[in-house]
């Protein structure tokens, strides 16, 4: 309940307002640990077998910190998922085609071959096959970060005259992203060739310039 505080002498003066009775600020330092362990726990149990007791228990805090801020272990994950979609990654901008694919590529395998990357990417692609909404999470995820830095190394290359105007901007990113995907997260390679990363950037470059 609101409580209104005037005096006596002035009641013209502006009204002050408490702050209403169990409305709690909630903490980012501890918001943050417990994003930190959703990611351990996926890792470690993965989705199926993952618990708001054990992500709490992790973080340190009590289950009441994180139902506070997400109503279910979906809806925290989902958030995790669509935050990394809005992080999304460093955009190339090296002035060659071929270069802006190294360093994309160099960045992304890090990323994908990161342990964590590596148990959570597998597991929530298998829970995305039986949950559409972790499913469309994980295409906007996709989309708005790997795919959206593609499409600015294309509408960059176009720009510079490497690539020619109305290519097929779908197939582009198939090129761009397939290979590295594949190779990292589908067959998970233990080790990528010492020049695998220079190579490819070579291949897509000259593939993208015969579309």
């Amino acid at each position: 309940m609101l409580c209104h505080m005037t005096t006596n002498a002035d009641s013209s003066k502006p009204t002050r307002r408490r702050v209403p009775a169990g409305a709690a600020v909630l903490r980012e330092d501890v918001t943050e640990a417990i994003r930190a362990a959703v990611f351990e726990e996926l890792a470690s149990a993965g989705y199926a077998r993952m618990s708001i007791e054990g992500i709490a228990r992790r973080a340190g805090v009590g289950k009441t910190a994180v139902y506070r801020r997400w109503k279910s272990k979906l809806h925290l994950v989902l958030d995790l998922v669509s935050a990394i979609a809005v992080q999304g990654l460093p955009a190339p901008d090296t002035g060659s085609l071929e270069a802006d694919l190294r360093l994309l590529y160099e960045v992304t395998a890090r990323a994908l071959r990161h342990p964590v990357a590596g148990q959570i990417i597998p597991d929530l692609q298998a829970e995305a096959a039986r949950n559409p909404e972790i499913a469309e999470a994980l295409q906007k995820a996709l989309r708005e970060g790997q795919h959206g830095v593609a499409s600015g190394i294309v509408r960059a290359a176009v720009e510079r005259g490497e690539l020619r105007e109305g290519l097929d901007e779908e197939l582009a990113l198939d090129l761009i992203s397939g290979p590295l995907y594949w190779r990292t997260v589908v067959v998970r390679a233990p080790k990528l060739p010492k020049d695998h990363l220079k190579r490819l950037s070579a291949a897509t470059a000259a593939a993208l310039k015969a579309l």
